[in-house]
């Protein structure tokens, strides 16, 4: 485990009446990261999650937090995780503050600074004492993440977040989640909202039936840049540029269009296609660029 590592989960199989659910997963979560755990339904997300929170027995491998294994010495990992896993849920005849100061009276050590603290953190002030019953989805989803924070956990573990969230509670979830990880605490959120998690994440692993197929970075400039984009040539003579274009750069993917053609080329190589139409004599009236998303190589990948 790396020194910045807070979680990482170690070649881990899991099998349900002889079927492999999860299949020798590895991926480590680094300090103040929001890490991404995306994939569609079905594909291990939720059950890797209950193996690192201790609500599913684990199988082979071994998931270490903080450098202590959950099979060795599970409370002192467990102390470092706050987590909800599928929904919050709260008793709605009681006020914001008075479910967390139910749960507050479960673990020692927290105080009534501490909750005021997590309730300035999450936003609720202004609501915090009104009855749960009276909050929407996005409060309720703010307050649980308050409970999974009182204890100043490292590590905050959010099993598909933006379930029935509006927008805007989207949003709100999304600028706080950001805000912890300034301030130095990590986050694995799954989920199978690619746009989100696009928006969301540092990093973002890519499962299909319970195998890590890929781990993409989305916060590496450096590596954006390497990324191809898919670039559209509108041209006067789309079959002639078309053919031309396919000899020239055969590896490209390539599709016709009915003013052009679209294919993937790496930002500094469009320059390239672009002088082999001019010397052909084709009118080329203009080129488009959009970077390749997040849901575009998820769809190549799982294909």
């Amino acid at each position: 485990m790396t020194q910045s590592s807070v979680l990482e989960v170690k070649n881990v199989t899991k099998k349900i009446n002889n079927k492999t659910i999860i299949d020798q997963i590895s991926f480590s979560v680094n300090r103040g990261e929001i890490y991404g755990f995306l994939g569609p339904n079905g594909a291990g997300k939720t059950t890797t999650i209950r193996m690192i929170v201790g609500l599913m027995s684990l199988g082979e491998g071994d998931i270490i937090i903080n450098g202590t294994s959950i099979s060795k010495n599970f409370e002192k990992a467990m102390h470092s995780v706050g987590a909800i896993v599928e929904n919050p849920e709260m008793y709605k005849f009681l006020s914001g503050y008075q479910n967390l100061v139910h749960y507050a009276r479960m673990i020692p050590g927290i105080s009534k600074a501490r909750i005021l603290e997590v309730t300035k953190l999450i936003g609720l002030e202004d609501r915090i004492h009104d009855k749960v019953k009276r909050y929407s989805l996005g409060m309720r989803q703010r307050l649980g993440i308050a409970q999974a924070l009182l204890h100043k956990p490292s590590l905050l573990i959010l099993d598909e977040p933006t379930n029935g969230l509006d927008p805007a509670g989207i949003r709100e979830l999304r600028d706080y989640l950001r805000q912890l990880a300034n301030e130095g605490i990590s986050t694995l959120v799954s989920s199978h909202l690619l746009s989100e998690m696009e928006l969301m994440c540092d990093r973002v692993a890519i499962i299909k039936e319970g195998k890590i197929i890929d781990v993409k970075s989305l916060k590496d400039s450096s590596e954006h840049r390497e990324l191809q984009n898919k670039v559209i040539f509108e041209v006067n003579q789309p079959k002639k540029g078309f053919d031309i274009i396919k000899e020239k750069f055969e590896y490209k993917e390539m599709k016709l269009l009915e003013n052009g053609f679209v294919l993937l080329l790496k930002r500094e190589e469009i320059p390239k296609v672009n002088q082999s139409l001019v010397k052909e004599e084709i009118l080329i009236y203009s080129i488009n660029s959009t970077s390749k998303s997040l849901e575009d190589q998820f769809l190549e990948l799982t294909n």
